[in-house]
């Protein structure tokens, strides 16, 4: 059976989406069967694999509004092993249209336990809010990734998603765990950057990433190609950081077995 990541932060600009379809590639590329959940309206992860929205016969949207089947929802990518749900910008309505609906905060983990079995990795790129997208995210997945950026704000915010954890773990999915935190944007050079890594781990100990993700042109470059950063450019920083990540994600999800 697959685990579902959320990968989540209401905060935009961290580099969730950036995390989402790189992992996922970087997973795949190790001979994972990995399914991308593109659940932001803004569609970034599906353009920035190289999917065009238009080409599906249904997006997210569908499965979550009208009950469309995941399984005939999924649309391969350039990446063997990669597949993804799209998202569309009607996600939006999403918000508003699952509101009067009974168990609403569940609606995300029906649509995909029927396709749970067929992959080793879910990953949920969620947007940046912690609406009722978000919190069916975090209550379809098995543990959430939260990226954090190396600057200044970097830790504003988290508190508030820690709490939304806690009320989901609480009353809507029990089994949820911290995945760990990444921290991402990088730039060693500056003692800002540093005092931040050192923040984080003094804060959460062996949650955080040992990972961590660079700035790097060539990792900004790739989704305008549509290619994730190990295709694009496979000897640069970022896809060399990204490859790390997935070797040290599936090595943390080995202990815990």
């Amino acid at each position: 059976m697959g685990k579902i990541i959320a990968i989540a932060n209401q905060k935009g600009g961290v580099g969730k989406t950036t995390t989402a379809f790189n992992l996922g590639a970087c997973l795949a590329l190790d001979r994972k069967k990995v399914l991308l959940v593109d659940a932001d309206p803004q569609a970034n992860a599906t353009s920035g694999i190289g999917v065009e929205p238009t080409e599906s016969d249904a997006s997210i949207y569908e499965c979550l509004i009208d009950g469309y089947p995941a399984r005939d929802a999924v649309m391969h990518t350039q990446v063997k092993g990669l597949d993804i749900i799209v998202s569309r910008i009607d996600l939006v309505g999403a918000e508003v249209e699952l509101m009067s609906r009974p168990d609403r905060e569940r609606m995300l983990a029906r649509t995909l336990e029927p396709v749970k079995d067929d992959y080793d990795y879910i990953l949920i790129d969620c947007s940046p809010s912690l609406g009722i997208i978000t919190v069916n995210a975090l209550t379809a997945a098995d543990s959430v990734l939260i990226p954090v950026q190396a600057e200044y704000f970097a830790l504003e915010g988290i508190a508030q998603l820690l709490n939304t954890v806690r009320i989901i773990k609480s009353r809507l999915r029990p089994q949820l765990e911290i995945e760990g935190f990444l921290l991402t944007m990088y730039d060693a050079r500056l003692r800002l950057a540093n005092q931040i890594f050192e923040e984080l781990k003094g804060h959460f100990g062996d949650m955080v990433f040992t990972t961590v993700i660079p700035r790097n042109i060539k990792l900004s470059e790739s989704p305008s190609h549509g290619l994730p950063v190990i295709l694009y450019d496979p000897d640069s920083r970022g896809a060399i950081a990204y490859t790390q990540l997935a070797k040290e994600l599936r090595q943390r999800n080995k202990k815990k077995k």
